[in-house]
C-alpha cells in the first residue's frame, strides 16, 4: 500500500531528525568523555599553572540527560521510519485516529525534550567560554606580580574555539571541546525545526482526517450532474 504523500514526506523529515538527533548525542557524549565523564556544560575553568582545567563541572546528569534525550528521539524516529517503509512494502497497513493522536502526543513531548537540550547546550557552553575568557584578568594581575606564562595578552585567546589549542590538566582532555559543544547545539536547533514542521504535518492530516465528508443531496451541483449523466438532463416545465 502506497503511503499518503503527506506521510512519506513526514518519514523524510524523521530520517532527518535522526541524524541530528545522533550527532548531538555522540558529540555531547564524546565530550563528557574528553573531560573524564565530568559534564563542562555551566562549568568554571581555571588556570593550572600553564594549563586550564575544569574546576567546577555539573553534575554529570545534565549531560546524560540532554545526550539522553537526544539519543532516544534518534532511536524513535529510526525505528518508527524502519516500521512504516516495512509496512508499506510487506503490509496492507494505515495509520489511524488513534494512532495519529499518539503521534501528535508523543512529537509535542519531542518538542519540548529537544527544546530545553538545545537551550541547555546554548547557555552551558556560552557559561564554560566565559569563565575561559574572562581569565584575561586573572593573568593581568599574576603579570603585575611576576612572570606568567600568558603575561602577554596577545598569547591568551580571545574566543572558545581558540581555547582548543591551550592545554588541559589532565593532559589529554577537552580535545576539541567547542567544535563538539558546538556540533552538538547546532544539530540540536536543526532537530528542533525538523520536529516543528512534523507537528504541523501531523496536524494537517489528523485535521483532513477529522472533516467530515457530507453526502451529496439534491440541491449540490454534483447531484444533479450525476443524475444527469444516468437519466438524462431534466426538462424545465414552464
Amino acid at each position: 500500500m502506497a503511503l499518503p504523500w503527506l506521510q512519506r514526506v513526514e518519514l523524510a523529515l524523521f530520517a532527518a531528525t535522526f541524524l541530528c538527533g545522533a550527532v548531538a548525542a555522540a558529540a555531547l557524549t564524546r565530550t563528557q568523555g574528553s573531560f573524564s565523564g565530568r559534564c563542562p556544560l555551566y562549568g568554571v575553568a581555571t588556570l593550572n599553572g600553564s594549563s586550564l582545567a575544569l574546576s567546577h563541572p555539573s553534575a554529570p546528569s545534565l549531560c546524560y540527560f540532554v545526550a539522553g534525550a537526544s539519543g532516544l528521539l534518534a532511536l524513535y524516529c529510526l525505528l518508527l521510519l524502519l516500521f512504516w517503509i516495512y509496512s508499506s512494502c510487506i503490509e496492507d497497513s494505515h495509520r489511524g485516529s488513534i494512532g495519529l493522536r499518539i503521534a501528535l502526543a508523543i512529537s509535542a513531548i519531542a518538542i519540548f525534550l529537544v527544546l530545553v537540550s538545545a537551550c541547555i547546550l546554548r547557555f552551558g557552553t556560552r557559561s564554560l567560554c566565559n569563565s575561559i575568557i574572562s581569565l584575561n584578568s586573572t593573568i593581568r594581575c599574576a603579570s603585575d606580580i611576576n612572570y606568567h606564562p600568558f603575561s602577554q595578552l596577545s598569547l591568551w585567546p580571545h574566543s572558545c574555539s581558540e581555547a582548543q589549542k591551550i592545554p588541559w590538566r589532565p593532559p589529554g582532555t577537552a580535545l576539541q571541546f567547542y567544535s563538539n559543544l558546538h556540533s552538538a547545539e547546532t544539530s540540536s536547533w536543526v532537530n528542533l525545526v525538523l520536529w516543528c514542521v512534523v507537528l504541523v504535518l501531523q496536524v494537517v492530516q489528523w485535521k483532513s482526517e477529522a472533516t467530515p465528508h457530507r453526502p451529496l443531496e439534491r440541491g449540490d451541483p454534483e447531484w444533479s450532474s450525476e443524475t444527469d449523466a444516468l437519466v438524462g438532463p431534466r426538462l424545465s416545465h414552464s
